[in-house]
């Protein structure tokens, strides 16, 4: 099997990004970035992809789309929220860090995430750092929310954070993120990454 072939066979089983199962509809708008955010934090934990997404769901469900809405929830609904997605081991603290989250985004960037966009591939590393600064957001984070964004912000593309390059070694691919992209089917590099973090 060629290469082009892995690669198409890995995006057709394993391609639905992350943002995409949790109903997140990325656009370069303060909203679907307020929601990629979220979701960062909630799959930075120990926990299974799957509970992040469900618990995400369950709190866009509520309502809190917004950095003003979600602050501006009760630590308790939050906690329900998060319950009902099965983030159970974490949901009390996690219901506090969000609120910081939520904060963070309002007092630093405005509300508006955009304002992390960089102006070219050169400026990822200052997007990485940034991110890092968010509550509760370390590496891995900020890895996954690069990993999903360049959908919509082509000068983080292309980018595979550690997990995707090294699950691209073990299908016989190569692990440079340029070589990859290459590879990959048009407009489908996000799902290409998300492809191999999900097939390791």
């Amino acid at each position: 099997m060629s290469q082009r072939e892995v690669v198409r066979d890995l995006v057709s089983e394993h391609g639905q990004t992350y943002a995409e199962q949790a109903g997140i509809t990325l656009r370069d708008t303060p909203v679907p970035l307020f929601q990629l955010l979220v979701l960062t934090m909630l799959s930075s934990a120990r926990i299974a992809a799957d509970i992040a997404v469900s618990s995400a769901k369950e709190l866009f469900a509520a309502g809190w789309r917004t950095p003003e809405k979600l602050r501006d929830a009760t630590w308790q609904e939050r906690v329900d929220a998060l319950v009902r997605g099965g983030y159970r081991r974490y949901d009390e603290s996690t219901s506090t860090q969000l609120e910081k989250l939520a904060t963070h985004v309002l007092d630093v960037h405005g509300g508006d995430l955009r304002r992390l966009r960089p102006e070219s591939h050169d400026g990822v590393d200052h997007l990485l750092a940034a991110l890092t600064d968010v509550p509760r957001i370390g590496d891995t984070g900020a890895a996954i929310f690069c990993r999903e964004v360049q959908v919509v912000w082509p000068e983080v593309s292309p980018f595979f954070d550690d997990r995707a390059l090294a699950s691209a070694r073990a299908h016989g691919l190569p692990a440079e993120p340029a070589a990859l992209a290459d590879l990959a089917p048009r407009g489908q590099v996000a799902a290409l990454a998300t492809a191999l973090v999900r097939a390791r």
